[in-house]
């Protein structure tokens, strides 16, 4: 169930990847995970496969001005959004891209609310809000527009006087 939801809400995130590129606002691509097939059977459409390192952030892209984004996905049906949910190789991903003048980010769900998260924000939590998880009203001025399709570059308010983006 988890894992289809987090399907799901990728597929929701790469919607509003196509209309961002057509707009010139951003151009997205989904990261693939990184494996090896060790048998195919081609006949029954299965793979068995073996992943050859961790995992990187979902997304990345530019944004207009030649900005870095990379932003990991990640969603809850609980009430709470866990630290603990991004990788420490994820984490070390957004911290490097963060250092180096990206917009790195985390794409969040929480229930049928999204949030684009800057990964400082994200990353600092426990300082931020004193605990190692975010509910949906600790972060909603990154509050993003939904309508089926992720909008994670459309705040429903204005969380930067200069903007990311």
């Amino acid at each position: 169930m988890s894992n289809g939801r987090g399907r799901l809400h990728e597929q929701m995130i790469l919607a509003a990847c196509r209309p961002y590129h057509d707009q010139g606002r951003a151009n997205i691509i989904k990261v693939p995970e990184p494996f090896r097939v060790l048998t195919k059977n081609r006949t029954k459409g299965i793979a068995t496969v073996r992943f050859t390192a961790h995992a990187q952030p979902d997304f990345i892209g530019c944004l207009p001005g030649g900005k870095m984004i990379a932003f990991e996905a990640k969603h809850t049906d609980t009430d709470r959004l866990q630290f603990k949910v991004i990788t420490p190789t994820q984490a070390q991903a957004l911290q490097d891209f963060h250092k180096m003048g990206a917009f790195s980010a985390v794409c969040a769900g929480i229930g049928d609310q999204y949030f684009m998260i800057p990964w400082v924000a994200f990353a600092g939590m426990k300082t931020i809000f004193g605990k190692q998880y975010i509910r949906a009203e600790d972060v909603q001025k990154y509050r993003v527009k939904f309508d089926g399709v992720i909008w994670f570059l459309d705040y429903m308010a204005n969380p930067y006087e200069d903007g990311p983006f």
